[in-house]
């Protein structure tokens, strides 16, 4: 049995009693396997949608409205972008399954992007939380064209 240590109303540890603390029960087993560590959904949400981002060819993420909404709570003051947009997971205790909804450059091999991004995804996800990514499904919801404005952007339209 060892001796727990309770702090008082003060903060202040009591003395000691005169037993000597020999260590907590089990402080040989490994790290790993003293406790347990949850990842939120949001979490994996984020280090997939910045993943897909990185990979070229990529021009955004989200359906057409999600990308709208999106624009519009992106100016508001003190808002954030939202990395998250077009990414939906899964996370179980060991796996994970992302599905996301892209927008392409056109001009861009659509089977050779899908493949760097499940490349890209897996990799950092697997990485960052040891959560073994079971699968990555991508749909691509546009292609965006190079004379065409971005969603949210100011100017170029016909009232003024």
């Amino acid at each position: 049995m060892s001796d727990i240590i309770n702090p008082t109303a003060g903060g202040q540890a009591p003395l000691s009693t005169g037993k000597e603390l020999t260590g907590q029960p089990g402080a040989d087993a490994a790290p790993e396997t003293r406790g347990r560590t949850t990842i939120a959904d949001s979490v994996v949400e984020k280090i997939a949608g910045m993943a897909a981002r990185e990979v070229p060819g990529i021009h955004s993420l989200g359906s057409g409205m999600s990308r709208t909404l999106g624009a519009v709570t992106d100016k508001v003051p003190g808002g954030r972008p939202n990395v998250s947009r077009g990414v939906k997971v899964e996370v179980g205790e060991r796996q994970a399954a992302v599905d996301l909804d892209v927008v392409v450059e056109y001009g861009v091999p659509i089977a050779d992007l899908a493949a760097e991004v499940r490349t890209s995804v897996i990799t950092a996800v697997e990485r960052m939380t040891g959560l073994e990514v079971v699968e990555v499904n991508i749909a691509v919801d546009d292609v965006h064209l190079p004379d065409e404005e971005d969603d949210g952007e100011e100017g170029g339209g016909r009232v003024q």
